[in-house]
């Protein structure tokens, strides 16, 4: 079966008709133009470049191609395409529209491989055989259409390199009681793992410190996929990427979503940089292009950094989610069928999503979840000290994987976990037999600074000292200096797992602590904040492992906010 192709039952197409679902056929309509065939798109744009609402980049860091450290003015390129990622999914649950047109959506939906990197592990199955979903939402910032073109972006960018600019992971728990959502700052520094590009058979190999965003560029969603894989170890189902043209139409189609300021605001300053919003203070219905404005507006918003944008696009989304239950003028049949053009017309997903009607499916699901069981976050984060990326951020050690643990092993981020205690899943011992003490090589690091105090002086000879002491003696320090919150020991690749866990094992750090990752060679113990002094790894108290760091800044569902204005930016 191709890639666009509808599901038949034996020779004809099943299309199921409107009044099975309770649907006036009022709703059916003309098929519309067919999408054009060929390679499917994944936009275009600038390669990590900022703008207006930008601030300053690092050398050589998602700089544009044939525009060499180029980081001009953005104008309206900066679009929030998550809000429309969601909304897809909301409506095509709320409002049936999936069954609108059914082949015509079908030929329009656009498909890519799920992960250009390595095999993703398996779920595990809770208690009562659930397991969750997580679904990686993906903005594109497209300029491959006549349509995207014309809401802004310079002409040089036109046909570039595509950027995921927008990043949420959706986490879907294995009970259907409620939902989780992490955002990416698209100014996350991160490591993007070897992908190769399936229709070119183009083999990317691994970086060193890049833009997060700059992954959509190197093979399409797929390896934006894989580096989330390889920064959080969460098991990703599926992706959908939205080009901006569909924030637009949708915004449009449900006739606005309520926002609000605390004074009256401008998002431009003396040298033309800002997304040109302009509101007073108070609550208003944005659609159109100003719900654009507002999406990728920085200066004007609390400190006027991304992650203030970040805490807009969060309370954008929870009254978008809110006006999507409550708005009646979602039944109006010409406004579905808006909709759900402009939604599908938008949407790239993977391959494992074979229709529409599965779109439809997995809309109805994650209805049912309540608004006041809808958590949003923000990956914790500081501003990162590596040369040449000056503004951008990187995962906060500690903060942040507390968050992606949780999302993992499937615990609600709203604190409202079951009353029964989740049974503890050991974690898995090596089949690889580890091999005898004074023969594993181990490389300490000292971590110890990762509370944003001073590193302890002299931590990672003494750990040396521990570990030759119990027969590691081929134990060394390194001198870097590697923040992290809570003492880790890596390894780089399968044979040394059984390695890893018996260093962990002779010092009692538990072995949910040893992970494969490929940001080292060999085996690395970094030593964290959590021991900096003593013999034996010290044990913690569990109180505040399941609850969701302060630093994510988690946003209700049901919450009402309002955006503090930035001083200088009002009128």
């Amino acid at each position: 079966m191709g890639q666009n192709s509808v599901r038949r039952e034996g020779t004809r197409s099943r299309v199921p008709h409107a009044r099975e679902l309770g649907w006036d056929d009022s709703l059916y309509g003309e098929g519309g133009e067919q999408a054009p065939g060929g390679r499917r798109s994944r936009g275009g744009g600038q390669s990590g470049s900022d703008g207006p609402d930008g601030g300053p980049a690092g050398d050589g860091a998602g700089r544009r191609r044939g525009v060499p450290g180029r980081r001009g003015k953005r104008g309206k390129r900066r679009i929030l395409r998550w809000v429309a990622s969601v909304l897809s999914l909301l409506i095509l649950g709320t409002a049936g529209a999936g069954y609108l047109y059914y082949e015509h959506l079908n030929s329009k939906l656009k498909k890519d491989d799920l992960t250009l990197g390595g095999k993703m592990r398996e779920h595990q199955a809770n208690s009562a055989g659930q397991t969750p979903l997580n679904i990686l939402l993906i903005g594109s910032d497209a300029r491959d259409s006549k349509e995207n073109q014309k809401l802004g972006g310079a002409t040089k960018t036109f046909g570039g390199q595509p950027l995921a600019d927008v990043q949420m992971l959706l986490h879907l728990s294995a009970d259907r009681s409620n939902i989780s959502v992490i955002s990416m700052p698209r100014d996350t520094v991160v490591k993007i793992p070897e992908c190769k590009d399936p229709d070119t058979d183009k083999t990317y190999p691994a970086t060193g410190w890049k833009l997060t965003n700059e992954s959509l560029g190197r093979g399409g969603p797929g390896c934006t996929v894989a580096t989330w894989y390889e920064l959080t170890g969460i098991t990703i189902d599926h992706f959908m990427m939205i080009d901006f043209a569909g924030v637009v139409s949708m915004a449009d189609a449900i006739g606005g979503v309520p926002v609000c300021v605390t004074k009256n605001i401008h998002s431009r300053n003396k040298q033309g940089e800002g997304s040109g919003l302009k509101l007073e203070a108070g609550t208003h219905p944005v659609k159109g292009e100003q719900a654009l404005q507002w999406l990728r507006t920085r200066y004007g918003f609390e400190d006027g950094t991304d992650l203030a944008r970040t805490h807009a696009q969060h309370m954008y989304m929870n009254s978008m989610v809110r006006e999507l239950r409550e708005n009646t003028k979602l039944t109006d049949p010409s406004k579905l069928r808006s909709l759900a053009e402009a939604a599908i017309g938008a949407l790239t997903v993977d391959k494992g999503i074979d229709s529409v009607k599965q779109l439809y499916d997995l809309g109805g699901t994650l209805k049912s979840v309540p608004t006041g069981r809808i958590t949003m976050t923000t990956m914790p984060n500081f501003y990162t000290q590596r040369p040449g990326f000056n503004g951008k951020v990187e995962p906060k050690p500690g903060d942040a994987e507390q968050l992606f643990r949780m999302v993992r092993e499937d615990i609600p981020l709203d604190g409202k976990a079951a009353a029964k205690k989740p049974v503890a899943v050991a974690p898995v011992l090596s089949k690889d037999p580890a091999a005898e003490p004074g023969e594993i090589a181990v490389m300490v690091q000292n971590g110890t600074g990762g509370d944003g105090r001073f590193a302890q002086k002299g931590r990672a000879a003494a750990v040396v000292g521990i570990l030759s002491g119990k027969g590691f003696t081929q134990a060394r320090a390194d001198a870097t200096k590697n923040p992290q919150d809570k003492t880790v020991i890596r390894f780089s690749n399968a044979e040394l797992e059984g390695d890893a866990q018996a260093v962990a094992k002779s010092l009692g750090i538990p072995l949910t602590s040893v992970k494969k990752s490929t940001d080292v060679t060999g085996i690395s113990l970094i030593v964290g904040a959590d021991w900096r002094q003593g013999d034996t790894y010290p044990k913690t108290a569990p109180a505040d492992d399941n609850k969701t760091p302060e630093s994510a800044r988690a946003l209700n569902g049901e919450t009402e906010g309002c955006m503090d204005v930035q001083p200088g930016f009002t009128w």
